[in-house]
């Protein structure tokens, strides 16, 4: 729990296992910390992280593990819920996970007594996205290397079903409008879904392949950002499917592409996994040069604070945390 200027996190938690998925809970749960969950080979654990940056009576990070789910196998992906609630009675904290056994695992716990999984099984490869409807936390939409995006519902059936032309990379939901979803798929093309028709209704193309992680502004839904070969890449849907921006930024390819939550001009890439080095960059749209590069010697998973201008990647035994200025 200290300051690490010496990899330039500004914030470290030490952990049992090695880290391979981060994620902040998106989602207003009702507490003032600010719930995080992280998988390793076998385990996710759910914990809260309060920062110095919202109240100053903490020094640094005050980190507290809430619990540890049993996985069996190595957690790959994890979505919140947004049912997840700290200040209901009883507690609700809703998560789903996927692993390399090509199933998707369901986890609602109350802290207490209650602690089930629900295996929702169908793809037939490796899952690369997954993510909970934003409004009700009702439908889970997944992409795999199976060239498909499909959507659960909370009992395990599929309720959707499409079929992509190269493997599906990443999946977004519309922050608002529950019907429309972002697929992005290897090839460079990202399709917009509605999923009352059951059908794309837009498309967006990128120049570069492989496309590796493509993400939804939610502050700005008219943009959308990727990592694709060594580059990140903006669109603005309103004016164009080709891209309006394009920039070099990782000399070993880029790996994942996440907007910030509190502003349409900050997000966050990092090179590929398992190099001596991976590299986070935080990038600002009004600047030509990262703002930010941080060093980890191995690093995965990337998650941003749902209201400060703060990411997390998993490393080797730890969480690292790094704070930019807006």
């Amino acid at each position: 729990m200290k300051q690490d200027p010496t990899r330039n996190a500004a914030y470290t938690v030490d952990c049992d296992d090695y880290v391979h998925v981060v994620e902040f809970n998106p989602f207003e749960s009702g507490d003032s910390g600010n719930l995080i969950a992280y998988g390793g080979n076998n385990y996710v654990v759910i914990g809260t992280c309060t920062f110095q940056e919202e109240e100053t009576d903490i020094e640094g990070i005050q980190y507290k593990t809430l619990r540890t789910f049993h996985h069996g196998i190595r957690v790959d992906g994890i979505a919140w819920s947004p049912e997840t609630r700290l200040d209901s009675l009883p507690v609700v904290i809703k998560f789903c996970t996927s692993a390399i056994d090509m199933k998707i695992r369901l986890f609602t716990s109350d802290l207490q007594d209650k602690n089930e999984y629900k295996v929702l099984e169908g793809h037939s490869d490796f899952i690369n996205g997954l993510a909970f409807d934003p409004k009700e936390g009702r439908e889970i939409a997944s992409v795999s290397d199976d060239h498909t995006c499909r959507i659960w519902n909370l009992e395990g059936a599929q309720t959707a079903h499409f079929v992509l032309h190269s493997p599906g990379m990443s999946v977004c939901w519309h922050p608002e409008e529950n019907f429309k979803l972002m697929v992005a798929e290897k090839n460079g093309t990202i399709r917009f879904y509605d999923l009352l028709a059951q059908q794309a209704i837009l498309s967006l193309e990128s120049e570069q392949i492989p496309l590796m992680s493509a993400h939804w502004c939610l502050k700005n839904t008219f943009k959308v950002g990727a990592v694709a070969g060594n580059d990140w890449i903006i669109w603005d849907i309103t004016r164009s499917s080709y891209p309006q921006e394009t920039r070099p930024v990782h000399m070993d390819r880029a790996y994942l592409f996440r907007w910030s939550t509190i502003s349409e001009n900050l997000f966050a890439t990092t090179g590929y996994p398992g190099k001596m080095t991976s590299q986070l960059q935080i990038h600002h749209l009004g600047h030509t040069q990262p703002v930010l590069t941080g060093s980890v010697a191995v690093g995965s998973g990337l998650s941003w604070h749902r209201t400060l201008p703060l990411c997390a990647i998993g490393g080797d035994h730890k969480l690292l945390f790094w704070v930019t200025e807006i």
